[in-house]
């Protein structure tokens, strides 16, 4: 029997639903505070070993359909085999960006949700690297990862964080290498810019500026973030207005170019960036192809990152996520990576494109995520997920490497 025809036979002939619910249950919430907790607990958990012994006898690999049909759905399930007939391996590593994938602000007070952090931990556990990759600066990605993951898994070695989208990666328990600034290696001339327009990202700004925003706490990118509710009127306001200053920042750190010939470079390179300064004055009529040469070859090393409602930055195209994944792999000792990279943004699309040129991983995101990320992923496989149900890839990741298990 195919494979196929056992997965329809599996959730045809048994009630797998229930089986994911007392799974999720006895993996979840262990039985404490009473007898009576105990006890229930005891008798969902003898449920839970008859009904995956009933799978285990239905099949010659009864331990895996067992194993598939108490985590992942139906659904879930026939797109991990989708997968591994297209690729024909497993997962070997997780590459995860944080804020609006594994949580949402709008939805989960910010906090990853508890199922996603327990498959986490199980994925790691089985072997399975997990490299977070944010534009969070370092300090806040190990506060949230140790209260969520635990000392253990941070420290066991199968674990990365590439912060600030690519400028530093820190890999605890690597010796030497356990901390790599990138952004060490870039040459003095960029370096000067960016001290440059740091120097005046607040000093400088407009007063609404110095009121709405403050300065994210970065060893090097320029992050201007809102003092209100991430995505409010407010906050889109001001970041609307924090991506103009440092634009005009930009043009007066570099000698040879004003600020109409800066906005109208970036306008051209980033619709986003245009319908912005669109709603801000307009685009300058100014041709981009005129910008002088010396301008032209710092503005190709520069990005300007506009993220609506949440942030206005300033990093470099030479220290992008890929790059800070890249050296995160080389950390963890991964030769052959196949990923599963999970993202919403425009640096995370980067990561997802370089997995895909170089035949070394797949893409997904949830269903909010920005529009070029979201053509990206559903030109690929489809793996779209709903906000704050990230938990739902790791199921597909899981059942997928089972599958690709059996002989």
């Amino acid at each position: 029997m195919n494979r196929y025809n056992s997965l329809y036979r599996l959730y045809d002939e048994f009630d797998t639903a229930t089986l994911r619910e007392y799974q999720t249950l006895v993996d979840l919430f262990p039985a404490l505070g009473s007898r009576v907790a105990l006890e229930l607990w005891q008798e969902i958990s003898d449920e839970l070993d008859q009904n995956r012994r009933a799978i285990r006898r239905a099949f010659p690999a009864g331990e895996t359909f067992a194993d598939i049909a108490a985590h992942a759905s139906r659904d879930e399930a026939f797109t991990a085999l989708d997968l591994n007939t297209k690729y024909g391996q497993a997962v070997n590593v997780l590459v995860l960006d944080v804020d609006e994938t594994l949580r949402s602000a709008g939805r989960t007070d910010n906090e990853i949700p508890r199922e996603t952090l327990y498959l986490l931990t199980q994925l790691q556990e089985e072997g399975i690297p997990v490299v977070i990759c944010t534009g969070q600066t370092l300090e806040n990605v190990k506060g949230f990862i140790t209260q969520g993951l635990g000392n253990e898994t941070v420290h066991s070695g199968r674990l990365s964080v590439v912060y600030e989208a690519g400028n530093g990666v820190f890999t605890p328990g690597y010796g030497e290498d356990t901390k790599t600034l990138l952004y060490e290696g870039l040459d003095e001339e960029i370096r000067a810019v960016f001290d440059g327009v740091r120097s005046g990202a607040l000093s400088d700004a407009p007063e609404p500026i110095k009121r709405g925003c403050h300065l994210q706490g970065n060893e090097f990118n320029i992050t201007l973030k809102p003092n209100f509710q991430t995505g409010s009127d407010r906050a889109v306001s001001v970041i609307d207005d924090a991506l103009c200053h440092l634009l005009d920042l930009l043009a007066e750190t570099v000698d040879s170019v004003d600020e109409k010939m800066t906005r109208a470079y970036y306008a051209a390179r980033d619709p986003e960036i245009r319908g912005v300064l669109e709603r801000h004055g307009g685009v300058p009529e100014v041709d981009p192809s005129t910008l002088p040469e010396t301008a032209e070859s710092i503005f190709e090393r520069i990005d300007i990152a506009y993220y609506k409602g949440d942030a206005a930055e300033m990093g470099s195209l030479e220290l992008d996520k890929p790059a800070g994944v890249r050296t995160a792999f080389d950390v963890l000792g991964l030769d052959d990576p196949f990923a599963l990279v999970m993202g919403d943004s425009k640096s995370d699309l980067r990561v997802m494109e370089w997995v895909e040129a170089n035949d070394c991983g797949i893409a997904a995101a949830p269903d909010h995520a920005s529009r070029v990320v979201s053509e990206h992923v559903l030109s690929t496989d489809e793996l779209v997920f709903e906000r704050n149900d990230s938990a739902s890839m790791l199921r597909i990741v899981y059942a997928l490497n089972r599958i690709a298990g059996i002989d």
